[in-house]
């Protein structure tokens, strides 16, 4: 694998919490049964592709969602139509169904699935688009065909994370993808997933990372009591508002994820003052000590740099560079 694919710090062991209990059997092997029984009705159903209204595929994503015995909450805008690249973050194997329950769309996925028996050659007909993530010089022909989809006139939805995130902390939105919505000059529609407990706070139960294997998370959210799937879907981004992909990711980040990255500690400055620093966007911090306020940098450290933020270890990289910003 290659060196620059996007990674997560999340790991079931230290992540995921599974609220599963032995009572629960009975229940979760009938939503179980649910979940495999819709899926299966959409592979039947998947040589018809667009054919199918977009009203009974959305109806259909909620079904497989609340199959697994999730409610499912969508706030915010409504997706127009015509081209539209959807990009959301990334925590579960449920955040395809619930995008696809804001609008049906290609879905961009991993290379490595058109090669898994059945849903392999299932994702293939159903549209779904693939990128080689160890192939660096594919990129733009992926980004071509993304931006060929969006031409005419199709939604392609897309977790610009490259990876799963456990919902405590989440990744940056990698830019190439946007530039596919740029050189068709369609509008990018943000969506911000997130999981809590019904009558509580966020819950990583869903969360499907790290080496966690597909069954083991399916089971540990049909196991689960009181799931909410929360789905906010942002204004859309028109194009032409952003110049390039960079500033297009930016503002597409559901949340800056330079605050995400940072909000679980307060970062002090080595400068004998004692000042403490908030996480400003996009890795600029705010001085909320005494003293005329002045803006600092966060030098960005090597993927190597331990940060453990997901383990509920340090919070905090073990050492910070700041210096002054010109």
């Amino acid at each position: 694998m290659s060196v620059w694919l996007p990674s997560a710090p999340c790991t079931p062991g230290a992540c995921v919490e599974a609220r599963a209990s032995a009572t629960a059997l009975p229940r979760a092997v009938l939503r179980m049964a649910a979940v495999a029984a819709l899926v299966l009705a959409g592979v039947v159903l998947t040589p018809l592709g667009g054919r199918i209204p977009a009203g009974p595929v959305q109806r259909w994503c909620r079904w497989i969602v609340r199959a697994a015995g999730v409610q499912v909450r969508i706030t915010g805008a409504t997706a127009p139509a015509g081209g539209l690249l959807l990009v959301a973050n990334h925590i579960s194997w449920l955040d395809i169904p619930l995008l696809a329950a804001v609008r049906p769309a290609r879905m961009l996925a991993k290379a490595e699935i058109r090669r898994w028996p059945v849903a392999g050659p299932v994702a293939a007909r159903g549209g779904v688009l693939f990128i080689d993530r160890d192939r660096l010089r594919a990129l733009p022909g992926t980004v071509a065909r993304i931006a060929d989809a969006l031409r005419s006139g199709q939604a392609v939805a897309v977790f610009p994370e490259g990876s799963t995130w456990c919902g405590r902390a989440q990744g940056h939105f990698r830019r190439a993808v946007f530039q596919a919505a740029l050189d068709a000059s369609v509008p990018v529609q943000p969506v911000h997933i997130r999981y809590r407990l019904a009558r509580g706070g966020a819950s990583t139960a869903p969360a499907f990372v790290g080496e966690d294997s597909l069954l083991a998370s399916v089971w540990r959210v049909v196991s689960a009591r009181g799931l909410v799937a929360e789905v906010e879907v942002r204004d859309v981004i028109p194009p032409g508002r952003h110049p390039d992909r960079r500033t297009l990711a930016r503002a597409a980040q559901p949340g800056a994820a330079a605050e995400l990255d940072w909000t679980h500690a307060a970062l002090v400055a080595q400068d004998g003052h004692g000042w403490a620093y908030t996480p400003g966007v996009f890795g600029r911090i705010r001085r909320e000590g005494p003293g005329p306020g002045s803006a600092h940098q966060i030098r960005r450290l090597s993927p190597s740099a331990p940060t453990n933020r997901c383990a509920g270890q340090s919070k905090v990289p073990h050492r910070a560079i700041f210096h002054r910003a010109t």
